[in-house]
């Protein structure tokens, strides 16, 4: 994992029970998602949604990281626009 330094607030952090599963049965961890995302790194998103991303920062929109786990289910990571909540779900309980 790269050693950068954390570009926005989390704010309170949560996750769906789906994706806590997803996760355990991936036997990958929250927290180095929650660290890739905090740190800029997006995962698998299109390059135009890092660009849009890369511009929110300096608007203050929300944020959207995407990550394929080992069991190739897809995960999610949003901060919300005013960088109060973090929310770690699937795509599919947004």
């Amino acid at each position: 994992m790269r050693n950068q330094k954390a570009r926005f607030s989390l704010g309170q952090t949560v996750a769906t029970p789906g994706a806590l599963q997803a996760l355990d049965e991936a036997q990958e961890t929250a927290m180095e998602l929650l660290a890739r995302h905090h740190n800029g790194d997006w995962g698998d998103v299109p390059p135009e949604d890092a660009a849009l991303n890369e511009h929110s920062l300096k608007a203050g929109l929300r944020l959207l990281s995407a990550y394929t786990l080992s069991t190739r289910e897809k995960v999610w990571i949003i901060t919300e626009a005013d960088r109060s909540v973090t929310t770690i779900l699937l795509p599919d309980e947004y």
